[in-house]
């Protein structure tokens, strides 16, 4: 088998210039010179009989046959990587987890310090943002996406439903009297009054939604400001009742009503199905579904909204 592989130590260098698009810093990266690292790349390409690479002035590109390449060399190194790890033994070195702000904030962030402190020699990076990563590009592990489980090359373990409803401060609610009736909002500034979920909540509650009522609140544009402008009693907010449940049991919030509006999407762990095996990923994993798994018991006790 070994004859049919290229030499290993030439993938490597490879593999670095790929990912860090520089013949220079791959070889800083291998500890090793410049001249070193562009030998061993022609050495691999007359091994391949074809270009990885262009040669650009003072930067370089990846050939067709290269692109081909990168992805899955990267993800062969993460393997043997993750291996050798489960080999001596455990998890170690860095996760890397990709989430949108939202869920980072009001989520993970209260409970990331149980994980650490069961797992002291596994770091966790956090990377908050709306697009979704090339994990066969990006050294990304595992994220954190919403939507409906299905993406190519990807595992998906689903964590929980991504159902709003709209919440609101105590002191706010009473100042109008309290709000009893899905009317009643209309007494009150609505964060994001235009959002369509809003249009959502109203008929999932069996009203239409006038907005023309709508006494228009901050337009923050997340849900993470909206929760904020909602706990200083500046409106009444549309947000997903399982990342801000612990303000509604703090008294931060009320949620008036138990009709839920529904895209029908949920929040799920994803991952690359060829890093299944990874030692960090499975202990994130069992952790991670562990933590959902109550909301996901109350969801099985609640009637459906959809």
């Amino acid at each position: 088998m070994s004859w049919k592989l290229p030499p290993l130590g030439a993938v490597r260098v490879f593999e670095a210039a790929a990912r860090l698009g520089s013949f220079t810093k791959a070889a800083d990266e291998l500890g090793m010179t410049q001249s070193a690292a562009s030998h061993q790349i022609k050495l691999l390409e007359e091994r391949a009989g074809t270009p990885l690479f262009i040669r650009k002035t003072r930067q370089i590109e990846l050939t067709e046959a290269g692109a081909r390449l990168a992805p899955e060399a990267s993800s062969a190194f993460a393997t043997l990587a993750d291996a050798w790890l489960a080999t001596k033994g455990g998890a170690g070195g860095v996760l890397s987890v990709s989430t949108m702000q939202t869920f980072a904030s009001n989520w993970l962030a209260v409970r990331l310090g149980t994980f650490q402190l069961m797992h002291p020699e596994l770091a966790v990076k956090v990377e908050t943002s709306p697009r979704l990563v090339d994990f066969t590009r990006e050294a990304t592990d595992v994220g954190i996406r919403t939507g409906s489980g299905s993406w190519p090359g990807l595992t998906a373990h689903y964590l929980f439903k991504a159902d709003y409803c709209p919440m609101i401060s105590p002191r706010l609610a009473e100042s109008v009297g309290g709000i009893h009736t899905p009317e009643d909002l209309y007494k009150v500034p609505l964060c994001c009054a235009d959002d369509p979920w809003w249009k959502i909540w109203f008929e999932a509650a069996g009203v239409p939604y006038d907005i023309d009522r709508a006494i228009h609140g901050p337009d923050l544009g997340s849900q993470v400001y909206d929760a904020m402008a909602a706990i200083t009693d500046q409106g009444a907010a549309i947000l997903t009742r399982n990342l801000y449940g612990a303000l509604v049991a703090k008294g931060q919030l009320i949620q008036p009503f138990e009709a839920m509006g529904s895209d029908g999407d949920g929040y799920w762990l994803v991952y690359l199905e060829s890093r299944r095996n990874s030692a960090r990923i499975k202990v994130f994993r069992d952790w991670i579904l562990n933590q959902t798994e109550e909301a996901r018991k109350l969801e099985s006790r609640l009637p459906s909204s959809r």
